[in-house]
């Protein structure tokens, strides 16, 4: 869907690609001399009066779109080499990894992802990481090309760890434009429709895994990872061209921001640190990630065990339709008077089904458990990002945004790259052993993938235990009363444009 912009020389659109980074270059914001950091007030920044609620509504669905479609490929890439590299190794230690590699990748970056997000036009920040990424995905194809295929799949040579880091980077750096996307929810839609807005991110993130689980599935069972990597960057094209037609006039320029150099880590901490509260929140959304680097590791090798990989990918995309009805549930009523609130007691379900969906090795009880899973995962997701967008000014939510995505991706890849060589080697040789299996079968029944079953029942427990205690805690209080303190605020005031408050 494409806004054009009015004639107005106030809103003058952004080139593309790197140009774009520096012809929207960070304003320098004027020394204040009431005390507080300068630049934290920029209300020319942005003007939300250029267009109607509505009309913002229709430019943000389109850049939802376009980021829908350049999530769907990178993830599509993504899932593909897991499936390929598992199938024709039969190693979850490689699948491990890879799943670790990309969420360690995030956290080590999603802080200068921030910085910039802060620091540029957010149009611009997209059309950057989508030229990015198109680029490291020909490099993919062409090294796939010129490589030979053992060569590839083999863990003692170099090739394997370039051709899948290549992907990976290619597919981190499409992240930055989740980070500026919760950024234009502030700009362009109303503070009480936030939450909603937040709701249908996570339908497209739904969307997604249900597309590229069935696309990945089928594209390496039916075409091979050659014409995979040729499909992503046909559809990375097609993204990017779409992404030069968006404009967002309420973006006026850049605004004035305290962020400096392209890893502002101190200024990161201190944007958190100045909301009281705003840091233990960060920890709270880090519970589901310490069980999805356990998922990441082990589901795809036990949902591979089940089934063949054509009918594992749309099995998941079954499962993965929970993300539409979780996030279609908070589109049409919201989180309620307290997200925090929501957010805890989504994790401690999460938690519950974590531990029980694979008691039995039963096809249809681990497609249901990842369902149900699904379901809750836009609640924990749209509850933090609605917290953020209230109680933390524009000209910081960049950096917030990657601060909370690099604490929280750092919890995946930890537990992924210890669990997966401990399941590898202890915990899956003693769950098929004689002697685990009988002490195993009163619990968790008998079947081949016990051992995995075993480690996703510890993380659900876990789980809950951590969910639990963090509402006893007067920081959970703190926060419940903050975000209510500030939605009575901007109820009385009636505004609707971004919070600028420093």
């Amino acid at each position: 869907m494409n806004e054009q912009e009015p004639g107005s020389s106030r809103a003058a659109s952004a080139p593309t690609g790197r140009a774009a980074l520096s012809a929207d270059a960070a304003v320098t914001p004027a020394p204040r001399d009431d005390g507080q950091a300068p630049g934290l007030i920029d209300p020319e920044a942005v003007d939300t009066s250029v267009r109607s609620p509505a009309q913002r509504s229709r430019t943000f669905a389109g850049i939802l779109g376009n980021t829908a479609l350049a999530n769907i490929t990178a993830s599509y890439l993504w899932f593909a080499l897991t499936f390929w590299v598992y199938l024709e190794t039969r190693n979850v230690i490689a699948t491990g990894v890879i799943g670790g590699a990309y969420m360690l990748l995030i956290a080590l970056s999603s802080i200068s992802f921030g910085t910039f997000v802060d620091r540029y036009r957010k149009l611009a920040v997209m059309r950057f990481a989508a030229g990015f990424t198109l680029v490291m995905f020909v490099l993919a194809g062409v090294m796939f090309l010129l490589t030979p295929t053992a060569w590839l799949l083999d863990l003692t040579r170099p090739w394997f760890w370039v051709f899948t880091l290549v992907i990976l980077i290619g597919a981190v750096v499409e992240n930055m434009r989740n980070i500026a996307l919760s950024t234009t929810v502030t700009i362009l839609i109303e503070p009480d429709r936030r939450a909603n807005a937040n709701g249908l991110v996570g339908m497209v993130q739904g969307l997604m895994f249900i597309v590229t689980s069935v696309l990945s599935g089928l594209s390496v069972g039916l075409l091979g990872m050659g014409w995979t990597v040729v499909v992503a960057v046909v559809l990375t094209t097609l993204a990017f061209v779409h992404l030069l037609t968006l404009r967002m006039p309420e973006e006026v320029r850049a605004t004035a921001t305290d962020a400096h150099g392209g890893f502002d880590l101190r200024g990161s901490l201190a944007a958190v640190l100045a909301v009281s509260g705003l840091f233990a929140l960060i920890l709270f959304s880090t519970f589901n990630n310490f069980i999805g680097g356990v998922y990441m590791a082990l589901m795809d090798p036990y949902g591979l065990e089940l089934f063949p990989v054509e009918i594992w990918g749309t099995v998941f995309a079954l499962g993965a339709t929970g993300f539409i009805v979780g996030g279609a549930l908070i589109g049409k009523f919201g989180l309620g008077p307290n997200p925090l609130r929501t957010m805890l007691l989504a994790v401690i379900v999460m938690g519950v089904v974590g531990a029980v969906f694979t008691l039995r090795e039963w096809a249809w009880l681990y497609v249901a458990g990842i369902w149900l899973y699904m379901v809750l995962v836009p609640f924990v997701e749209a509850a933090e990002q609605t917290i953020i967008q209230r109680v933390v000014p524009l000209q910081r939510q960049g950096r917030v945004f990657g601060f909370a995505m690099a604490f929280e991706s750092a919890a995946a890849p930890i537990t992924a790259f210890l669990i997966a060589p401990i399941a590898q080697f202890w915990i899956i040789p003693y769950a098929r052993s004689a002697e685990g299996s009988a002490q195993l079968a009163p619990l968790l029944g008998e079947g081949t993938s016990r051992g995995i079953a075993l480690v996703f029942l510890v993380a659900g427990l876990v789980m809950i235990a951590a969910a639990l205690l963090a509402f006893l805690t007067p920081v959970y209080r703190r926060v419940s009363a903050s975000y209510a303190q500030m939605a009575a605020a901007d109820a009385a005031d009636g505004s609707t444009a971004p919070s600028s408050a420093g």
